[in-house]
């Protein structure tokens, strides 16, 4: 029978794996990350959750729509905080491309170049390489789609109530 580890050990491996992630985890991953049952894990994430509200001041264990888990800052905090944090993941930019291939897919090349401009080669390129796209050639051309590891970095179950859920901004579509 296999040693079960005291709760302050559980809870402070699916803190470690909350925070080293940067990236909602699912109740498996965490299972994995506690080295414990899947209902002890839920119980200990439940209890990590109303800690962090009642300890946390700008940090939050949230349960998002899909039944995964993230350590993040609360929204309020995004703005003042923006100029501490690191560069970002992705350049503007690209996440400009990003957004647009979101709300916009499947997508072509043809289209994503006359609304982006020729800088989307490159925005491609980086965003292929982080996995957050696709594409599948037709002829000439390539239609775009976001994947599934965009989908589980951003914490989106789908993209449909993604989209019905913000609007569009006019920003996103223009060059730049």
């Amino acid at each position: 029978m296999a040693k079960t580890l005291p709760e302050d050990e559980i809870s402070a491996r699916i803190e470690a794996a909350l925070y080293s992630a940067g990236r909602p985890l699912s109740i498996d991953e965490l299972v994995k990350a506690s080295s414990s049952s899947r209902s002890t894990t839920l119980r200990v994430v439940h209890d990590l959750v109303r800690k962090a509200e009642s300890v946390f001041t700008a940090l939050e264990v949230k349960e998002l729509t899909n039944k995964t888990f993230v350590l993040q800052l609360k929204p309020g905090y995004n703005p003042m905080i923006r100029r501490y944090a690191q560069r970002p993941l992705i350049p503007a930019s690209s996440l400009k491309t990003l957004s647009y291939i979101t709300f916009e897919q499947p997508v072509t090349s043809k289209r994503l170049l006359q609304i982006r401009g020729s800088q989307v080669y490159t925005h491609l390129k980086i965003l292929r390489r982080m996995g957050f796209i696709e594409y599948e050639n037709h002829s000439r051309s390539r239609t775009y789609r976001t994947t599934k590891k965009f989908q589980a970095y951003f914490g989106l179950s789908d993209l449909e109530s993604l989209r019905s859920v913000l609007p569009k901004y006019p920003n996103v579509l223009h060059r730049g």
